[in-house]
């Protein structure tokens, strides 16, 4: 779905009591004048914004209106192979050398540097440090190259073609080989069924120089280009760098039409039936397609019409989540909504969800249903009424946060008007429009629109599922009556009514005895009446934004093994059955408007909470935790439910041969430990013991003095204590006696294991190599084992990608842990062919074994340093980070005052120190495990 600010939906309460004002629907939407839009004299585009969220740094974009629709036939995959070209050698950065200086100034290839092709576009994105003038030039120099100087030397393009091919590997399977069928039909007789982005396996081995060149000249050019600068800057200095770098590029004398590819309409409706025995779930997709191409919102009449389909799929999908909610609940999940398909050029009403394998047919006939429901008899005007309320909160959000807006968000709106000419209006005219349109929209303008939508023809099904036996393949015929519901057996949609409260016992609140506040952390810890204990941050990082977590030490290593067993699956259902009587389906009601959101869990070390709202709702979050830990519903049919879904998700997920290979070696890597059971089965589902895992819920959550509370976010300090008072120095507290989480024991197999898992029919293979044990926790090595996975991760990309081209995608990763006992962990993977999985896993580990000789090169340190500074400058003013960083003072006793001590801390890793580590851990023994194809 489009990144359109004002098609979004959320949860919050206001009135609509509001004064009648006049507005003409005739009206253009004015453009934001926060930011800077300007056109070239050969025609490029430009963006510009001033923002400083994140601090000095700048997210440069180039956006590309041309993809693979415009591929000839020898061309197929050529627009994306492009996109892989501009990362390996420009006019300005030869060969390798563009990924290297980025590395140096802190920005990481893949997380930070990327880009993506798709049908109609190509995008590259550039996020740079804006604190230095050289570093923003050079992010200009690099944005000019990739639109019009990149080398494409043979050298470069024979080498890469490796790397494209390994992507294309990575996306054989069950899902391509489905989409192979059925988008003939969605895409009916269109260009857009033959130009999926990633080409042609043959073309790319095959096609010469000049095809890849000619694309390149023909289609990055100065009238198909934006680019887009968002960030801490100068917007005149950006103004004119743009025009410095950009204003010289002529377009090509005989241009080459930018022709939109249609979507013909047809008169059948098409059924797509599509099984693989790789498939890992089902699902269903009913297509309404529209007859004409998408219309231009431009107009303040537009965008009334477009809060008119905003509302109503809001009421819609509210009534197919209170199906999945039910007791016998036909999918996993579904949804509807009208958007965009693979083509620009088309638009269609989309029903989806996700099923289990032998109720496609059933689902399907209940999208139908609920679509035709709505046609017959409309929707209420209690749901009209909260439709609007969840539709207005997400813009009164956002106008709140108006001020602390991530870069990012802006640079994707520009991006959309830019390709789909999209509006971009100022939150601030947002906002007060839809508050004075809502009122003036009415029950009857939503309810006639699914007349537009429904049709019989233009009309697409399309079910994807496992091939097995014992399910019994869907036939068309079934498919087409499932297509005609008998609308005079269909009935009102019955609104129940909104709970008053969610709390149905009074609360008794207790004290704060005791306060303590870091004031240079601006940390506030309480120690409540009931022995519990509270930690708070007040932020300003985000004005909208309250962050919640709450942790106990102990979690199912308390439980033992023969109750684990009964328990561990039904442990994650608990909450599916609501709390103070309330089911999943009146809570959700009762929350519309609010934002507010808590999910306990049990873990093996922990019982805690996470959370999260608003700060005017944090009353209700509060109210919630109460409700978890002392109401939490015991409800049989609740948990069917949960376990009827999650039978439908996982009954195929082993039939991956991804997920097959990681069940199969952590198995093996188990045996012997009596709590490990693997991927579950329908059957490890139907023995979960839910009554047993309530009675262990109940103990885990029975005594409040046993947990930390934690808070972190823009709340007044006085509402957040008195709330504290009320909702969490009430609760149960049984004991003074503090809990730790146990060490069972138990160990995954040593010793050096090689071990190969054969299945999947495709060439694809995976690589993981394991490195673990016990030891004794050490703060500092923790730090210097993860630099070494960062360290190693650059190496193994310049050598198994860059060098030998044999991979897409490598990593390390590298971690000690303090609990449940102390343990190091280390491992390499990546993707690759299965002729090559035995070169590259030996170049893998000789690039391991430099390291260990060794140590990183200084420079490679100093890139991975250089990163973790700009990280840790960014995460300062997360929420997040600092919500982290609270709880790892309790697990992990860190001291939070060495925050103040990164930069010292940083200093003081060195290349020997980090290879003192290296053989200390990483010289232990291995497990390669090797995933390949059945023979």
């Amino acid at each position: 779905m489009k990144k359109t600010k004002f098609l979004l939906i959320g949860l919050i309460s206001v009135s609509f009591g509001l004064h009648a004002q006049e507005f003409d629907l005739n009206a253009a939407i004015p453009t934001d004048p926060n930011v800077k839009i300007g056109q070239l004299k050969n025609g490029l585009k430009y963006y510009i914004r001033k923002n400083e969220k994140p601090e000095d740094k700048v997210d440069l974009r180039l956006v590309i209106n041309a993809g693979s629709i415009l591929e000839n036939d020898q061309q197929q995959g050529l627009a994306h192979f492009m996109e892989h070209m501009c990362f390996n050698g420009t006019k300005r950065f030869p060969k390798n050398q563009l990924v290297d200086y980025l590395q140096s100034i802190g920005v990481k290839f893949g997380q930070h540097l990327n880009a993506y092709t798709g049908f109609d576009e190509t995008v590259y994105f550039l996020p740079i440090p804006s604190d230095d003038k050289e570093k923003v030039e050079k992010g200009f120099q690099i944005i000019e190259d990739w639109a019009f100087n990149t080398t494409l030397t043979p050298e470069e393009i024979d080498k890469e073609r490796g790397v494209v091919l390994e992507e294309y590997r990575l996306g054989l399977g069950a899902d391509k080989r489905m989409m192979g069928r059925f988008m003939p039909k969605i895409m009916h007789n269109s260009l857009y069924a033959k130009r999926l982005p990633i080409g042609q396996k043959e073309i790319l081995e095959n096609f010469t120089y000049d095809k890849l060149t000619s694309f390149y000249k023909d289609w990055y050019r100065p009238d198909l280009m934006a680019v887009i600068v968002v960030g801490d800057i100068d917007v005149n200095e950006m103004e004119q760098k743009i025009i410095d770098h950009f204003n010289g590029y002529k377009n090509p004398k005989k241009e080459k039409p930018r022709k939109l590819y249609e979507v013909p309409n047809h008169k059948e409706t098409f059924v797509a039936i599509e099984t693989d025995k790789e498939a890992s779930m089902s699902q269903v997709q009913l297509m309404y397609k529209d007859y004409d191409a998408p219309e231009v919102v431009k107009t303040v009449g537009d965008f009334k019409n477009y809060l008119s389909k905003a509302l109503f799929a809001t009421m819609l999908n509210n009534r197919l989540e209170e199906l999945r909610n039910g007791t016998n609940p036909p999918f996993t999940y579904g949804y509807s909504y009208h958007g965009g398909t693979w083509a620009r050029t088309k638009n269609a009403f989309q029903s989806v969800a996700m099923v289990s394998e032998d109720k496609q047919v059933e689902a399907l006939s209940i999208l139908v249903a609920e679509n035709e429901r709505v046609k017959k008899f409309g929707f209420t005007d209690g749901e009209f009424d909260r439709a609007k309320n969840q539709l207005l909160v997400q813009f009164e959000r956002q106008y709140n946060e108006r001020d602390k807006s991530e870069s990012a968000n802006y640079v994707w709106e520009y991006q959309s008007n830019f390709l789909d000419k999209e509006p971009i209006p100022s939150i601030e005219w947002t906002f007060s429009s839809i508050k004075r349109m809502l009122p003036f929209i009415s029950i009857e303008d939503v309810n006639k629109m699914i007349t537009k939508y429904l049709k019989e023809d233009n009309r697409v099904v399309v079910l994807t599922g496992p091939e097995k036996s014992g399910v019994k393949p869907v036939t068309e015929a079934e498919v087409l009556k499932a297509l005609k519901v008998d609308v005079t057996k269909l009935t009102p949609y019955q609104d129940t009514k909104v709970s008053e409260s969610l709390l149905r016992n009074a609360v008794k609140p207790g004290k704060i005895v005791s306060r303590e506040v870091n004031q240079e952390l601006g940390i506030t810890s309480l120690v409540l009446s009931n022995g519990a204990k509270v930690s708070y941050k007040k932020t300003d990082f985000k004005n909208d934004e309250v962050l919640f977590e709450a942790l106990s030490f102990g979690g199912s290593s308390l439980i033992n093994n023969e109750e684990y067993l009964k328990v561990n699956l039904a442990l994650s259902g608990l909450s599916e059955a609501g709390f103070s009587g309330l089911n999943k389906n009146d809570i959700n009601k009762f929350m519309t408007g609010k934002i507010a959101r808590v999910y306990p869990y049990i873990t093996g070390m922990y019982e805690g909470f996470r959370g999260n709202s608003i700060p005017k709702d944090l009353e209700y979050l509060m109210q919630m935790t109460y409700a978890y830990f002392t109401d939490l519903n015991l409800d049989k049919d609740a948990f069917e439910s949960f376990v009827t879904k999650q039978k439908g998700f996982m009954a195929n997920f082993l039939s991956d041969p991804s997920m097959y290979f990681s069940n199969e070696l952590y198995t093996y890597l188990n045996e012997g430990n009596p709590r490990y059971t693997g991927f579950p089965t329908a059957e490890d589902y139907d023995k979960a013991d839910y009554e047993l895992a309530y009675k262990k819920y109940k103990e885990r959550f029975a005594n409040a003095a046993d947990f930390n509370f934690y808070f972190v976010g823009n709340f007044d300090e006085r509402e957040l204590e008195k709330h504290i008072e009320l909702y969490l120095a009430s609760l149960p507290a049984t004991t003074d006696k503090h809990e730790t989480a146990v060490d069972l024991g138990y160990r995954m197999r040593k010793g050096n294991i090689e071990k190969i898992i054969n299945k999947g029919k495709d060439p694809k293979s995976s690589v993981r190599i394991l490195i673990y044990g016990d030891t004794k926790y050490d703060k500092e090595e923790a730090v210097l084992m993860k630099v070494l996975g960062e360290a190693l991760t650059i190496k193994l990309v310049e050598e198994l990608r860059e060098n030998e081209s044999g991979v897409y995608g490598v990593s390390a990763s590298g971690s000690i842990r303090k609990l449940p006992a102390g343990s190091y962990n280390f491992s390499i993977s990546f993707p690759c062919g299965p002729e090559n999985a035995q070169k590259l896993t030996q170049s893998a580990l000789n690039e391991l074994d430099k390291m260990i000789k060794n140590g990183p090169t200084q420079k490679d340190l100093d890139k991975v340093k250089e990163a973790a500074r700009l990280e840790h400058k960014k995460n300062l003013k997360e929420n997040r980070f600092w919500m982290t960083q609270l709880k790892k003072e309790y697990t992990d006793d860190a001291d939070l005052d060495n925050l103040n001590d990164f930069e010292e801390n940083l200093n003081k890793i060195t290349v020997e120190k980090l290879k003192a580590v290296a053989n200390k851990y990483l010289t232990k023994d291995k497990v390669i495990a090797t995933l390949m194809p059945e023979e």
